[in-house]
């Protein structure tokens, strides 16, 4: 098991697989953590569907408006949603987007980020510079790379249970 340094910027996924714990990085991107802690805290990413997830690419979810319903309407929809809250600006950094790190996932406009984030199953450095990374996995990978893959999968993997680590105990 990861030690977590700061539960306050840790979450905690439950897949059906098992735990994904991801440490955020609030001096990287504030904006992007604090919003992914506030939705956490509400539950609003609680079964939400992974909608997109390419083999070698990354897995994205996050879409909090379509993508906890069991209507194939809703399923085909994931992706289009973000929360209810106002979109993010972007914050671009350094740092690669490298296997395990999470980012934000947006439109075309660069400040359209939201709710929906994507982990990376692979050194993907064409994204450096165009998405916010703002978080890192480092324990469950190997769950991360057994959600069902396709856009969107026929039988979606997801989020079962999200919480801040701070909150867990």
């Amino acid at each position: 098991m990861a030690e977590i340094a700061d539960p306050e910027n840790t979450i905690i996924i439950e897949l059906k697989d098992g735990r994904v714990v991801i440490e955020l990085l609030p001096e990287v991107a504030p904006q992007h953590v604090a919003r992914m802690k506030e939705l956490a805290r509400a539950g609003a990413y609680d079964n939400v569907v992974f909608h997109r997830v390419i083999d070698g690419f990354m897995a994205q979810t996050g879409d909090v408006r379509h993508g906890n319903a069991a209507q194939d309407f809703n399923l085909r929809m994931a992706g289009t949603g973000g929360s209810d809250l106002p979109n993010l600006p972007a914050e671009f950094s350094d740092l690669p987007h490298d296997r395990g790190t999470v980012g934000a996932a947006r439109a075309a406009d660069p400040d359209s980020a939201n709710s929906q984030f994507f982990i990376n199953f692979s050194d993907n450095h064409f994204l450096n510079g165009q998405y916010t990374v703002y978080g890192r996995v480092i324990e469950g990978m190997e769950h991360v790379d057994a959600i069902t893959r396709g856009e969107p999968p026929a039988e979606p993997d997801r989020m079962l249970r999200v919480r801040v680590a701070a909150d867990a105990g």
